[in-house]
């Protein structure tokens, strides 16, 4: 394979199966409408709303559209993860921040013995997880190649507009590939070259930091695909 020009070093694999995954979603993106953006299959889903109709405490957003989000916590999904950070020596205090939660609730999880229920956590539509994916990635940028000062929450102007989310969310993924592309071995390398506050990136090497988006990206548009064929069985006909 390698005379076909096939990268085989660690930032290459993760390039390629980004770029794979992003042609993939592409395709099954075409074609989306505003009313299936915006599809709430099941009663209580999290979505965009406009400024005052949020059904949730921490909505967020720069505009008239913000992205429901609901109160702090540790999903059980994660109590391993914070076992590992405690375990490797992060304060119990900066574990706290890092997952906007209190002292108390981090000492609850690390005290925690046996195996925790299944979270319990919303439906979203395609319109919240593309608009979750978009700030995310143009809050990793910002504060990794960009000025490192901005709010990730306020970066993206939510739409309702499936046509236009999609536009710009292509511009935001794109953006960050060129400038994953052109990092040195010695960046992969470097704890805390991004800096970006909302997860464990400044604590992590970078290499880290890019597989964990790739993942991010990969499950996110795997959902939405699912949303996708549940719309066309349950619509069928409907664009």
């Amino acid at each position: 394979m390698a005379d076909q020009g096939v990268r085989t070093d660690r930032l290459g694999l993760l390039l390629e199966q980004f770029d794979q995954a992003r042609e993939m979603a592409q395709v099954r993106l075409t074609g989306l409408g505003d009313e299936e953006y915006l599809w709430e299959p099941v009663a209580d889903c999290w979505s965009l709303r406009r400024r005052g109709e949020a059904v949730t405490p921490r909505a967020y957003g720069p505009g008239e559209w913000v992205l429901d989000k609901g109160a702090p916590d540790i999903p059980a999904s994660e109590y391993a993860e914070v076992a590992r950070q405690a375990a490797g020596g992060m304060p119990v205090s900066k574990i706290a921040e890092d997952w906007s939660v209190s002292v108390e609730r981090v000492g609850e999880v690390l005290a925690f013995t046996g195996t925790p229920e299944p979270d319990r956590t919303p439906v979203t539509t395609i319109a919240w997880r593309l608009a979750h994916l978009h700030s995310c990635f143009a809050g990793q940028w910002e504060w990794t190649f960009g000025e490192r000062r901005r709010d990730p929450r306020l970066l993206v102007d939510f739409t309702p507009r499936a046509g236009l989310a999609l536009e710009a969310f292509w511009a935001t993924i794109d953006r960050w590939r060129e400038d994953v592309a052109s990092v040195t071995d010695e960046q992969l390398d470097t704890v805390g070259f991004s800096q970006y506050p909302y997860g464990s990136d400044p604590d992590d090497p970078f290499i880290a930091v890019v597989a964990g988006s790739g993942l991010e990206f990969i499950h996110h548009m795997a959902e939405i695909a699912l949303l996708r064929d549940l719309w066309r069985a349950r619509f069928p006909g409907r664009g």
